[in-house]
Order: C-alpha cells, then structure tokens, then sequence
C-alpha cells in the first residue's frame, strides 16, 4: 500500500465541492464504470471527493454518491489525524474475504442520520489502482475492511441499508428521516 499524493486538507471546508446524492436517486442504483485512463481529471475527482467527505464528516466516499459513474473510492477512518493519508482506491476488487464475520453499526452520507448494524466480513484483501495508475494490493481488516466494503457496494449500486434484515425497524426510521423504503433493494442471502 503506498501512501496517497493527493494533498487535501483534513479539515471541513465552507462547502462540499461535489454535491451528494440521496437514497431514492436512480444514480445511486447504477453498476459504476471501470475507469481506463488515470489521468489529472481523475485525480481532481479524487481530491473533490475527500474534499466533500470531509465537508460532509465521513470516512468514506463513492463517485456514484456524488453523481459519478466511474469506479473510484476514497476512505479515510482517521480524519483527524493529519499524519496519516487517505486511501483512494481506483477499480477496487475484493480478492479475499474472511470466513470469519463481524456486526457493527453503519450510516452513509447518502442517507443521512440512519444508522443500522450489518454483518460483513471481518477481513479482506482488495486490489486496485492508486492515482498514480500503480496496481496496489492491501489487507484490511476492522473498520478499514468494513468502510472499503460498504463504499464498494455503492460501485455495484448497493447501499447498506439493502443489508440490513429487520425491515421494519428499517421502515420505520427512513420514514422518520423522510426516506422511502420502496427504495431499498433488499439482498437476499
């Protein structure tokens, strides 16, 4: 794993440079697009992309979550901690997952306020491009494992909350944050 040379700022900026897409938004459902050339655009989604993260308090962040239909990921578990980078992982692919699996609370940016547990594997391995173009290959286990996990999903238009096993309670807190359920696409394990 090499370290990002994207330079941003962890702090929270006046405004969020990309603007966020919400559950219900046909975007969010679509299979994001292999990205073939890593190039300067690239690299300036990347940035604007850690930039509206931060802005918005994540750790995470997915291009189709900001209206873009490419496969690009950032994450940053630590975002007060300016002494260590944030990852960007461009056409991630999970190569390895653990048998072993973990419950743990999660939220997403494009559902604002709605937090629900989810299992998930507790470790992986994942490959990908860094910004430079360079093929990477990282093991990642507890909340790094989870945050790359869920922000990979959004590359296959899946949210958390299609996770989630208990409807009703799932039902009742999106109406109560003015969402729909009819726009969960449960998953069926």
């Amino acid at each position: 794993m090499t370290l990002s040379t994207i330079f941003v700022e962890k702090q929270k900026p006046a405004k969020a440079p990309l603007t966020l897409h919400y559950l219900g938004d046909p975007v969010l459902r679509q299979p994001a697009q292999r990205v073939n050339r890593i190039d300067d655009n690239i690299r300036q989604l990347a940035k604007q992309m850690l930039q509206t993260m931060y802005a918005e308090n994540g750790i995470g962040l997915a291009a189709p979550q900001v209206g873009v239909n490419q496969q690009v990921i950032v994450v940053d578990c630590q975002p007060d901690n300016p002494s260590i980078p944030p990852l960007i992982l461009i056409n991630p692919e999970i190569t390895k997952y653990s048998k072993d699996l973990c419950v743990f609370e999660e939220g997403c940016l494009s559902i604002p306020n709605v937090f629900f547990e989810v299992v998930r594997p507790r470790s992986i391995e994942v490959t990908y491009r860094d910004e430079t173009g360079k093929k990477q290959k990282l093991k990642a286990s507890g909340l790094l494992a989870r945050v790359i996990q869920h922000e990979m999903d959004h590359l296959n238009g899946i949210l958390f909350v299609d996770r989630v096993k208990n409807s009703v309670a799932l039902g009742e807190e999106l109406r109560k944050k003015g969402f729909s359920l009819a726009a969960v696409k449960p998953i069926v394990s």
